[in-house]
């Protein structure tokens, strides 16, 4: 175990620390009584101007320090000591121990001890921090980068205000069952509206564990239990209340470092095991639907691997890839014979894609679930059960190779015969309903604006050589890159929000673009615009970490669902859509999202209305993201695929 100790690599903070002890003598000096003076009170107009030109930092009570602060006119006081070895220092070491890569946050002052060991004692790597303009984007980057790396990304938050500006980057995440280690700030004196007597509470029914350690001893085995939850199946956010006085003094001697010991992911037991291998064997249609069970590349093969043996349809790409999308199996199948068998690995949260379970005979439908493992107050529990005639709770990942052992130890010839049938049924029936579905996509090829699926196509032959990878939801662009694109890596496709929330497509994007910056890999983002909106200022942290990103503008100058639900209304009201645009239409004026880029330092080009000028425009932006850039291509799109 590492102990936490000034060592030779200190040695160049020296002159910081000197520095310090000067400044700290000279505030003294400045301070100190003159011998033979008289005293003097100043005026109430002297003391207020005083007050004034210092930022409205006066006495600790009344209304000018506190608005200081949160008006942005507040100066650092004079320094009245030195630490050398604040407790902040022994945080950095916990944090480097475990091994997280990035630090995302909007700076604030409840953290400004750690931050400053983080630049100063930690040298800013591991972590690296990456300067958020939101703490709503400081969080969506570390959900977009946790999906892409399986492991958490740190955001820090500032107290009150900065949790309910991440709250729902941190409801997204949740709902997507994503890692992310939180810390905020506590007993931050500056302001205190910052501050909370339980300042988790805001949260609380929407991470997985929070905790607040009583002092600096404690930091260390509550941040490595932090992380442990954190990507422990079901994953989830956590969060640390931190208090100001942990960070700012000085660390008392003997703080050692823990080892972090990382889990074994729970599995069925081998009697539900025997029991699912007989269903997927016997049954005449068995189906398999995953939600969110891989957790990495392993998790498709082994998927592959028991569809294969079984000859089970599958549907494996939704909440993420879990099955490659041009897999001869991937789909409904031959559904001329009912479906008399469902194995569900770890579904998603909101239940999609089960058949409802079967409550006479013998149970036809099994699930693997660790969803139950996760049980809040308020959120996420209306209807979100797994259902199932048999809910197993474990890791649907970690369940895998049992049930192929035992499938393959009950193949007979026979079986495999008729499993080869079946095999052959399905790979044809995918096929035609694949070859049907890219056909539709073929209408409005030509059309301005411009046809989503002729973005989607055209893009495709760019980056189909490259090691690519989409970290933008389908659901608002049609689901068109499953259709088109062949999907098989865990990283092709990284899923949507989780809790549905918009801003999270430009930040999370950023975050994925991160991750994947060290593979080499080219990130893919189509950008819808109702999101850009919320956090354009990603943009900028894009530009300044200089991470390579391809955004594409679905600009299609609304928010377009709620435009489909608005004309409905008006539909069935017999009133008339003329008026549906009100409220839901981004016009008048309209938003030029290749101007956005450029004021936040991206290169960018459009806004394209000429569907004839995409494959160029694509075709640089594939080379500059190459070359390390982001960059932004806006296109204006028709509604929706």
């Amino acid at each position: 175990m590492a102990k936490t100790k000034k060592t030779a690599s200190d040695r160049s903070n020296l002159d910081r620390r000197n520095f310090l002890r000067g400044a700290a003598a000279g505030a003294a000096a400045l301070v100190a009584p003159v011998p033979g003076a008289k005293a003097q009170q100043p005026s109430a107009a002297q003391a207020s101007q005083t007050q004034a030109q210092n930022g409205g930092r006066g006495g600790r009570g009344g209304v000018a320090p506190n608005l200081a602060r949160e008006d942005g006119n507040a100066r650092p006081g004079p320094v009245t000591r030195v630490v050398e070895n604040p407790g902040s220092d022994h945080m950095v070491d916990v944090i480097k121990a475990m091994g997280i890569e990035y630090v995302a946050f909007n700076p604030g002052s409840s953290f400004e001890g750690l931050h400053e060991s983080l630049i100063n004692y930690g040298k800013n790597k591991m972590p690296e921090i990456i300067t958020c303009c939101h703490e709503e984007s400081a969080v969506a980057m570390a959900h977009g980068y946790g999906k892409i790396e399986n492991k958490p990304m740190l955001a820090l938050l500032h107290g009150t205000i900065g949790i309910q500006h991440a709250a729902m980057a941190i409801y997204n995440a949740y709902g997507d069952r994503a890692p992310i280690l939180m810390m905020t700030g506590a007993a931050d004196s500056a302001v205190p509206a910052h501050d909370a007597v339980d300042m988790a509470a805001m949260c609380r029914d929407f991470v997985k564990w929070d905790h607040q350690p009583d002092n600096i001893t404690q930091f260390a085995d509550t941040v490595m239990r932090a992380y442990r939850l954190a990507i422990t199946p079901p994953m989830a956010p956590v969060l640390l209340v931190i208090k100001a006085p942990l960070q700012q003094e000085p660390m008392p001697n003997g703080l050692r470092v823990p080892k972090l010991v990382l889990p074994q992911m729970p599995s069925a037991d081998l009697a539900m095991v025997r029991e699912i291998a007989r269903g997927l064997v016997n049954a005449q249609h068995p189906h398999i639907n995953a939600g969110q069970m891989v957790r990495s590349q392993e998790g498709i093969e082994l998927l592959v691997k028991l569809a294969e043996l079984t000859g089970a349809s599958v549907n494996g790409v939704g909440e993420r890839i879990n099955f490659p999308s041009r897999h001869p199996l991937a789909g409904n199948g031959d559904t001329s014979v009912p479906v008399d068998f469902t194995l569900n690995l770890q579904p998603s949260t909101n239940g999609r894609g089960l058949l409802p379970p079967v409550s006479d005979g013998p149970p036809k439908s099994y699930t693997i679930s660790s969803a139950e493992f996760l049980a809040t107050h308020n959120y996420n529990v209306n209807r979100n059960y797994p259902a199932g005639d048999v809910v197993i709770e474990a890791d649907a990942q970690a369940s895998l190779p049992a049930i192929i052992e035992e499938v393959q130890k009950m193949l007979t010839a026979d079986k495999k015969n008729l499993i080869a049938d079946r095999t052959k049924k399905h790979t044809a029936a995918n096929l035609a309903t694949r070859a049907a579905a890219i056909e539709r996509l073929n209408l409005g090829w030509d059309a301005s604006p411009v046809s989503q699926a002729r973005m989607a196509a055209e893009l495709w032959p760019l980056i189909e050589h490259e090691d690519w990878s989409l970290a933008s939801p389908q659901g608002f662009f049609g689901n068109l890159p499953n259709t088109i694109w062949d999907m098989k890596k865990t990283y092709h496709y990284i899923g949507g929000q989780g809790a549905g929330g918009m801003g999270y497509g430009a930040p999370a994007a950023v975050g994925a673009a991160l991750a994947n910056r060290k593979y080499g890999r080219l990130t893919v983002n189509f950008q819808t615009d109702g999101d850009m909106n919320y956090a354009p200022g990603v943009l900028w942290t894009a530009v300044h970490h200089k991470i390579p990103l391809l955004s594409i503008m679905l600009n299609n100058r609304g928010y377009h669902q709620e435009v489909m639900f608005v004309e409905q209304q008006c539909s069935i009201r017999n009133r008339g859509a003329d008026m549906a645009h009100i409220g839901t239409k981004l016009i008048e004026p309209n938003i030029n999202y290749a101007t956005m880029a450029k004021a936040y330092g991206m290169d960018s080009r459009g806004p394209i209305e000429d569907p004839k000028e995409i494959a160029a425009a694509f075709k640089w932006g594939v080379e500059r993201v190459k070359a390390g850039e982001p960059v932004m291509i806006d296109v204006v799109t028709q509604p929706r695929a």
